[in-house]
Formats: C-alpha cells, sequence, structure tokens
C-alpha cells in the first residue's frame, strides 16, 4: 500500500560532525556534508508532507524543491543547526513546517498562485497543521525505523565478524522475520536442527544473549549523535513511544 510505503522511508540519525563540515568556509567540504545530510533528510520529510500533512505527492515535491532553494541552500539552514538547541530532525523538520505555512499565507493572500503557476499548499494545511507543531506519525515512524535497521546492520556485521553467526540467525528466524517480514517464528527444534544447538534451552539463551546485543548496537546508534548519556535515555523512551503498539516494538524489546 502506498500509505505503508511513506512509512517505510526513514529518517536517519545524524552525525553532528556531519552538520559541523556544512558550517566549514571551504567550499567543497560544506557543499558534500549539505549533500549528504540532503540525501539523509529528504525521503523522510516527503513522508511527512504526503502522509503526515497528506499533500498530494506533487505538491510536496515542488514544496520541498522550494524549500531546500530558499532555505537550505541560500540561507545556510543545515549550518544554523546547533546540538545545544535540540534534535536535528526536530531543527529541520520545524524549518519545513514553518516555510510551508508561511508559502500558504503568501499564496492566499496574493490571490493569484493558479494564474502565476505559484505553488499552492491548499487549505489541508491549515486543518492538519497541529498547535504544538509535532512531527507526524509518517515522520517519526521514519526515524524509528532508520535507528532499528541501522542498529540489525551493525548486529549482523559484528556477528560474521566474531563467528557467531547462530546468534543473528536465531535473532532472525525468530524476531526480524516475524516483525519485519511477517514471516512465523521458528519453532525452537527447528532451530536446533538448523544452527547446531545443543537443545531448545541452549537456543532460548542464544536468543537473550543477541536481543542483548541488538540493544547494544542500537544504543550505539543513538549514542553517535546523541550528546550525552540523557539524551540517549530520551532518544530510547522516544522510540519506545513511537513504537508502542506496533509490530517493530518486539525487536527493541
Amino acid at each position: 500500500m502506498a500509505h505503508e510505503r511513506g512509512y517505510r522511508e526513514r529518517f536517519p540519525s545524524t552525525h553532528w560532525s556531519i552538520v559541523a563540515q556544512a558550517r566549514q568556509r571551504d567550499t567543497a567540504v560544506k557543499r558534500a556534508a549539505v549533500e549528504q545530510l540532503l540525501q539523509r533528510s529528504l525521503p523522510a520529510l516527503r513522508a511527512h508532507l504526503v502522509y503526515g500533512r497528506r499533500l498530494h505527492e506533487d505538491v510536496a515535491d515542488d514544496l520541498l524543491q522550494e524549500f531546500v532553494a530558499a532555505k537550505v541552500l541560500e540561507k545556510d539552514l543545515f549550518g544554523c543547526a546547533d546540538p545545544q538547541l535540540g534534535r536535528f530532525r526536530t531543527f529541520v523538520l520545524t524549518a519545513l513546517e514553518r516555510f510551508a505555512w508561511n508559502r500558504f499565507r503568501r499564496d492566499r493572500a496574493k490571490k493569484r498562485a493558479a494564474d502565476e503557476g505559484a505553488l499552492m499548499v491548499g487549505e489541508d494545511w491549515v486543518e492538519n497543521v497541529p498547535a504544538d507543531d509535532r512531527p507526524s506519525e509518517a515522520f517519526d515512524k521514519a526515524w524509528a525505523r532508520d535507528l532499528i535497521h541501522d542498529a540489525l546492520a551493525r548486529m549482523r556485521e559484528e556477528c560474521e565478524n566474531s563467528r557467531r553467526t547462530e546468534l543473528w540467525r536465531i535473532f532472525e528466524c525468530r524476531v526480524v522475520g516475524p516483525i519485519l517480514e511477517g514471516a512465523p517464528p521458528a519453532d525452537y527444534r527447528e532451530v536446533v536442527r538448523r544452527f547446531g544447538f545443543a537443545s531448545p534451552t541452549q537456543a532460548s539463551n542464544a536468543l537473550v544473549t543477541a536481543k542483548r546485543m541488538y540493544a547494544r548496537m542500537l544504543r550505539a546508534v543513538i549514542a553517535e549523535y546523541a550528546r550525552d548519556e540523557e539524551e540517549i535515555e530520551s532518544e530510547i523512551a522516544q522510540l519506545h513511544r513511537v513504537l508502542a503498539g506496533g509490530a517493530a516494538r518486539s525487536v527493541h524489546s
């Protein structure tokens, strides 16, 4: 479904080192950092506009193009980001929300958007803008899914490098497959047969170890952009809130 595909767009965790490069005077370094941040951010911002604000896809694309040109490039938006002022994703989303709202107000005031070919966001934008400017569900899920996928990729790599692939395999067939792909969880007797465990109890213990490894990887992903332990805990709590009641919660638990 198109709606579900929108939720699969991910808002990546952002290393503040890349944001710092976007402030550099060196043109080549700055350009490369801005391009990298755009590549990471635009899919989730688009999901926010299309599925969170329910704008037509063409309107959302036009709005994003204008936002990038007017705010990101001309006004050096990324260079203004500051880790002391909060999360990067919230900073960018807030800037987009304000840009879209101001664009709508100007279009409506001029009353000639259609004749001049300018972007008319439409009345739906007003109805869908929350009073507290919170990110939409699509945006939050995009961010959460990226954290999960990044942690899973790192876990698999560590299992392979440490020659403990049985941990990844049991985690994949008992947790990842059922949650992300809808596959039935493998029976422990099948796990014993396939992966060489001595007993279902040993396999169960291995799964506990695998879950702990995943939790450690998730924390490591967040630690790369969080400022301190307090923010790491805050991000984990936010992840729980976003995924509460959702299928992906079991991966994080």
